[in-house]
């Protein structure tokens, strides 16, 4: 007996796939049989890299800034495009400023700029994928990327908690608005992994301590151990879960 975690036929779209968590979807999508298209900001060295590593026939990269609505609908085009369809979606980017801030002295722009990229761009994503798996008539698979953060809050960090919490709200309505149409929306919320946007603080002896005693499995998570629910919801082995939050984070939800 086979195991169906297979995604031979399937096109997905992958955002922020350049490096860190997005990478590791990226590659684990192209073995488990998609085509992947992903977008990367800056990082043109590392996208092309991994475009050489997994090859050109089964994955695309595409520079775009996703930090308003507006942008997310040529990156959708994209991908239809090039391989003819987006049956998953899966938004990983966005932005977690690493200083502390208290509430008083956040400017403006910086509680623009975080929601801007973290939700908005979200939003555009999901209302031009949508239109796309409704117009193919075969369902599909929506991964929204939230975090432990999203859920109880991180003191000095309103803004990307707001923003992760409200991508959990966005899953829980979604996921009983597009039931009928065969479209499934779940999140994965990590917390603390090794990627390079949590480097700074990772490196931090004192903040280094104080994450690890809030994580009961005693150490921060790998981006390939993000990738690996992510790819299970979007199986057929999923086949009865939406509107689910899927904690990845050791255990850290449950303290603090």
């Amino acid at each position: 007996m086979s195991v169906p975690m297979s995604l031979n036929g399937k096109v997905a779209l992958v955002t922020g796939g350049s490096r860190g968590i997005g990478a590791a979807i990226v590659r684990l999508f192209v073995q488990a049989g998609a085509k992947v298209v992903f977008n990367y900001q800056r990082a043109a060295d590392a996208a092309n890299q991994l475009v050489a590593e997994l090859g050109v026939d089964h994955c695309f990269a595409v520079q775009a800034d996703l930090s308003n609505i507006a942008s997310a609908g040529p990156l959708v085009e994209a991908a239809v495009a090039k391989f003819g369809a987006v049956d998953i979606m899966v938004a990983n980017h966005g932005l977690w400023p690493p200083e502390d801030i208290p509430i008083n002295e956040i400017p403006d722009e910086h509680w623009r700029n975080t929601l801007s990229i973290n939700l908005d761009s979200v939003f555009g994503l999901i209302k031009h994928t949508v239109a796309q798996m409704k117009q193919q008539g075969r369902g599909g698979h929506i991964v929204l990327i939230s975090s432990t953060s999203g859920q109880r809050g991180e003191a000095f960090h309103v803004d990307y908690s707001a923003s992760k919490g409200a991508l959990i709200s966005m899953t829980k309505g979604l996921a009983t608005e597009l039931a009928r149409y065969g479209i499934y929306v779940n999140a994965v919320a990590p917390g603390w992994v090794n990627t390079d946007m949590s480097a700074s603080t990772l490196v931090d002896p004192k903040a280094d301590a104080l994450i690890y005693q809030q994580i009961p499995l005693g150490r921060v998570g790998k981006p390939e151990e993000i990738a690996a629910p992510v790819l299970f919801l979007c199986t057929p082995m999923a086949g009865f879960i939406t509107g689910e939050i899927f904690n990845v984070n050791g255990g850290a939800v449950l303290v603090g």
